[in-house]
């Protein structure tokens, strides 16, 4: 059950409940990926955010040739979906950061604004996906959660819903996506040719048998 925006009230913890709950959530932890509590009050750990990703996402590499100067090249391509991925964050990070900071983690060009950070919980035995606002922090939510994904996952999505806003992506990433369809094309076009080609060898060794003189 998707849902657009769930306001959840933030409960304001001391100091003391902080660090409390960080030790119950380390005591929990069966990856290593604990929390560290800071002098000033602040503190890091690890959340994993699920991709799933529905278009091509546009990742940038910066080359360099011999003495030249570095060039860069854009490549889009299908994350596989499902793929997870680990940050290491600090309880002031907000969703707009965390965000900035995987695509960044992933050299990927495209602009954050295109993406949004949804949470995924169990709730009396049904699984609702809401979508965080930017100012959120969600190593907040993980330490209020608990460790277990079960109860609560990060998962990356496209911001936008419904019809794709097309006026929104750039010259580079059209081409881009162009490019791949083409290519997406000539492969199924590949499969039903061989397809059909073994089709019609199956059946001329058939007709051969039959007019065979016995």
């Amino acid at each position: 059950k998707d849902v657009q925006k769930e306001r959840e009230p933030h409960v304001y913890l001391s100091k003391e409940e902080v660090k409390e709950k960080i030790q119950s959530y380390n005591s929990s932890v069966t990856d290593k990926l604990k929390m560290t509590l800071n002098a000033n009050g602040i503190y890091t750990g690890f959340i994993k955010v699920q991709m799933e990703l529905c278009r091509p996402i546009t990742v940038q590499s910066s080359q360099s040739q011999g003495g030249c100067a570095p060039s860069n090249k854009e490549t889009a391509f299908y994350l596989p979906d499902g793929c997870v991925n680990t940050l290491h964050i600090s309880s002031t990070n907000t969703v707009r950061e965390v965000i900035e900071a995987l695509l960044k983690k992933f050299f990927v060009a495209d602009n954050p604004a295109k993406f949004a950070l949804y949470k995924r919980c169990h709730k009396e035995d049904q699984v609702y996906t809401c979508k965080l606002s930017d100012r959120e922090h969600p190593l907040y939510l993980r330490l209020v959660a608990g460790p277990k994904t079960e109860m609560l996952s990060f998962v990356l999505r496209e911001h936008e819903t419904g019809e794709v806003m097309w006026e929104a992506f750039s010259i580079p990433e059209l081409q881009n996506f162009l490019r791949i369809l083409d290519k997406e094309e000539n492969d199924q076009l590949q499969i039903l040719k061989n397809r059909y080609a073994a089709y019609r060898g199956k059946l001329e060794e058939a007709l051969q048998g039959v007019l065979k003189p016995g």
